[in-house]
């Protein structure tokens, strides 16, 4: 299903200078365009458009009211909140006056929003409305820097008073006051900017810690997606529907960099909870999710089917086989798409996509071919915040389900220290790589030698130039028999179940696999009030025998088609959702091992003791930042006999 009548490369695959900031595009795109529609958000039910011209219009306000607040070259501005056109238009306001963007995720708690504004010293914050203004006023006088609060949403402000306070409004027309009075102003500020100079800082994933800031430059930025565009041509004709977090490097690249290379149109939808109705509306051409948002759906879809007529179950299994079978080779199975697959695109939102992508995580090979056989075009990409994203893709034409797919152009990539089977770390290095961890030189000479980054991802590359990703090298684990497994591949095969959502595959040092899994609430609570099972909350829910059944039969059936020493030989039943909140998960929803290990370690040690349950008290952290005493009883499944150690191991 590759794509057909593709737009070119913009300015032909090179960037000038004159070209290489966002304001500068923004100017070029406003001039040349000034009558084509730029950003569409939706607003009390209406699509409500913007075109390039008022974009600049609207960026220049913003500008210069934020110079009127003492904002300058060097200085910090922050955004926090959901995906909003202002919050976009605030990113290339702060680059027009040479400060830095700093993008915060909206569901950061006080205490992490303390660090980060504190750790870049920010000076001005645009927040979306008063959940985000309420968490930094909580935080008092432990913002030092922080002069200024603008807030876009008056809704429930009229009570504070906190003299940092100024509404949108007020800024835009304090800096529409200042165009009148100096008309040349603005120009001058663009016609200022560099291409070599810093721009934006981007949160690593912050796996272990609290996240590095990676410092991007405007020009190797703007220059790195514009390399990108090679291989995901968009154009004016496409629609992207910006729903991940705007901080996120991804949605960077995507909502940023190629809305002002490509001209693409950069969608906003009403709010989380409308998100999919939006999306059917929209049609996007162009997306990308997280491995975790399209497991979500596939799931959805199965456990949908699993509820419909027999007649649609047998529809569904036939289309699907027929799809599975043409799924690699990047065409569409004209009988699956008549069957389900048409009608499955339309109603997740995606009757017109033409690239779709998943990054930010290994996602599983099985939820790969699922969307490929419905009909679309998903390709896996990989990268790093500090390598500006994406920088290895499949092809349209060429996807293999195992892999990650090739380097782009402009690209170098080795393997170091690798094993007998080309197992190793992967380095990579570009043009357009990060300049380095803000104020942390030491992380920075750790990570980047010699002009190469040192991922510490673990994978090797395959005889046709594919690189294979496996896990993070510090995450891989041996056996106590030597063997060595990923957990991460593993938990990506359980994910694909309906019924499992976040979980965790143990077996470092030990005898055997074991794993810890979260229920997938919102499908797992259909299934059992279809089958008049009782419950209350979640944990009450995951402590059902019921349930316990039949997580273990979707375990057994992955069992069977994984090699005998990596087969999960015990399980148990998380009595909570693993957590961003909770320190357990980072804000891309990627697993923090450490944190989990320690606040786990006594139910990891009964999961290799001879005990088939134990006793929890412990305490959770509530959405609203409540703490909350939890008590229940955690029951151990074993599906099958540890596997026995070498005679010389077992007499040690």
């Amino acid at each position: 299903m590759p794509r057909r009548d593709l737009p070119p490369t913009p300015f032909g695959g090179t960037l000038p200078d004159e070209l290489a900031t966002t304001p500068r595009l923004l100017v070029h795109n406003a001039r040349n365009w000034p009558d084509g529609v730029a950003v569409r958000e939706k607003r009390l039910g209406i699509w409500q458009e913007t075109t390039w011209a008022e974009c600049l219009s609207r960026v220049r306000a913003i500008a210069l009211g934020l110079e009127g607040l003492g904002v300058t070259a060097g200085d910090v501005v922050g955004y926090i909140g959901q995906n909003r056109p202002d919050l976009f238009f605030a990113e290339i306001a702060a680059h027009a006056l040479g400060a830095l963007s700093l993008g915060i995720y909206k569901d950061s708690l006080k205490d992490e929003l303390g660090y980060l504004v504190n750790h870049a010293e920010v000076s001005v914050i645009v927040a979306e409305d008063e959940e985000q203004v309420d968490k930094i006023l909580e935080l008092g006088d432990g913002l030092p820097t922080l002069r200024r609060v603008v807030y876009c949403d008056e809704r429930g402000m009229r009570k504070h008073r906190d003299g940092r306070l100024l509404p949108m409004a007020a800024l835009v027309a304090a800096g529409e006051e200042r165009h009148a009075a100096e008309p040349q102003r603005f120009d001058a500020l663009v016609a200022a900017t560099r291409p070599d100079a810093p721009a934006i800082l981007c949160t690593t994933s912050g796996t272990t810690s609290h996240p590095k800031l990676a410092v991007l430059k405007s020009g190797p930025f703007l220059r790195h997606g514009l390399v990108f565009l090679e291989v995901d041509p968009k154009g004016p004709d496409d629609d992207y529907v910006s729903v991940l977090p705007l901080p996120w490097i991804g949605e960077q690249v995507n909502a940023v960099a190629h809305v002002l290379l490509s001209r693409i149109r950069l969608n906003f939808v009403e709010d989380e909870e409308t998100t999919q109705h939006d999306m059917r509306e929209i049609a996007p051409t162009a997306l990308l999710y997280a491995p975790r948002v399209w497991e979500a759906i596939a799931a959805d879809i199965k456990a949908r089917m699993m509820e419909s007529t027999p007649l649609k179950r047998f529809l569904f299994d036939v289309a699907l086989k027929c799809g599975m079978a043409v799924a690699a080779s990047g065409r569409r199975s004209r009988l699956a798409d008549f069957l389900v697959g048409r009608a499955l695109r339309d109603r997740i939102g995606l009757s017109r996509i033409r690239s779709a992508a998943t990054g930010g995580a290994p996602l599983g090979p099985d939820v790969f071919r699922f969307f490929r056989a419905i009909g679309v075009p998903l390709r896996q990409v990989y990268g790093q915040t500090e390598m500006v994203g994406v920088w290895c893709a499949h092809r349209f034409d060429d996807v293999d389900f195992d892999t990650v797919g090739q380097p782009l152009r402009t690209v170098e990539l080795r393997i170091d220290d690798p094993d007998r089977n080309g197992l190793g770390e992967v380095v990579v290095r570009h043009p357009g790589m990060f300049a380095g961890y803000y104020r942390n030189e030491e992380a920075t000479r750790a990570d980047v030698r010699d002009g190469w980054l040192h991922t510490g991802d673990a994978g090797y590359v395959t005889p046709k130039g594919h690189l294979v990703v496996l896990d993070r090298m510090r995450d891989l684990a041996t056996l106590a028999n030597g063997d060595r497994f990923s957990p991460q591949y593993l938990e990506n095969r359980l994910k694909f179940s309906p019924y499992i959502g976040e979980c965790v595959v143990l077996g470092q040092g030990r005898r055997f696999v074991t794993a810890m899994i979260c229920i997938r609430y919102s499908i797992v609570s259909k299934w059992a009030e279809a089958r008049r099972i009782a419950f209350t909350t979640y944990s009450d829910l995951a402590a059902r025998p019921e349930v316990r059944a039949l997580v273990r039969s979707e375990i057994e059936a992955i069992n069977a088609v994984l090699p005998p020493s990596q087969r999960i030989a015990r399980f148990l039943l998380l009595y909570k959702e693993l957590d961003a909140d909770d320190g357990e998960l980072t804000r891309t929803r990627k697993l923090r091992r450490g944190v989990i290990n320690e606040r786990y370690a006594g139910m990891i040690e009964a999961l290799y003791g001879p005990g088939d349950s134990l006793d929890v008290d412990t305490t959770i952290t509530l959405q609203d930042g409540r703490r909350q005493r939890l008590r229940a009883r955690v029951v151990i499944e074993t599906l099958a006999a540890p596997a026995p150690l070498p005679e010389r191991q077992a007499a040690e």
